[in-house]
């Protein structure tokens, strides 16, 4: 970015240079770059909605026979740099694939992905869906992108609406507390006053308290 920017919008800059263009856009003689759906706005000014794989398609490839009743809660989606490996989407797919019955996506310090991951829920109406967060206690600095980041780690549940509330509110006041981005502060004695027995808290993270007690 210089003094004398362009009187264009950059997406449209970076288009051109990049010789791609907007999904959608029929502009003739230049390769069709299609978006995954991101809310890159390289991409696309309105991110598309969630159409599961072989919508339309009666196809299952779920495992065959008996299943024993199990709900993942504890996963991170792509949202928890080099922690998690599949988008909020794909972690849903699976998870009706394998035939869970709920599913919680617990990214760290934040709910990043549960926009997608409610989205994408709605096709899988069997799948139960859990909110919650990995709260990060004892940062020296910001760790985002850092592969094993430190700390302990706090694995907290929201319990129906009111907890999903309390519990973005805690980490909002986590991240202010912090005062850099990637370096939440928060206080047991706050956060315990703030569930008020609308949480629950695992001790299911191997930066768990009681699993580094023990």
């Amino acid at each position: 970015m210089g003094w004398n920017n362009p009187e264009i919008p950059w997406s449209e800059l970076e288009r051109r240079l990049s010789d791609r263009q907007r999904p959608g856009d029929g502009s003739a003689g230049r390769s069709k770059v299609l978006g995954d759906g991101g809310d890159s706005p390289a991409w696309s000014r309105k991110r598309h909605p969630y159409r599961p794989p072989g919508a339309g398609e009666p196809t299952d490839d779920r495992p065959a026979g008996p299943s024993v009743p199990y709900a993942e809660l504890h996963a991170h989606s792509t949202f928890s740099f080099l922690d998690g490996a599949s988008g909020p989407e794909r972690l849903v797919e699976e998870a009706h694939r394998l035939g869970l019955t709920g599913l919680a996506i617990t990214d760290h310090d934040g709910f990043y992905g549960i926009v997608r991951f409610a989205e994408a829920a709605e096709a899988y109406p069997e799948l139960e869906t859990v909110y919650g967060a990995e709260l990060s206690f004892g940062l020296s600095e910001p760790q985002m992108g850092a592969a094993d980041p430190e700390g302990d780690h706090l694995l907290v549940l929201a319990a129906r609406e009111e907890g999903y509330h309390r519990l973005a509110s805690a980490i909002t006041a986590g991240q202010l507390a912090g005062g850099e981005k990637g370096r939440p502060v928060y206080e047991l004695d706050d956060l315990a006053a703030r569930a008020d027995g609308h949480w629950v808290v695992s001790t299911g993270c191997r930066k768990g308290a009681v699993r580094r007690a023990l």
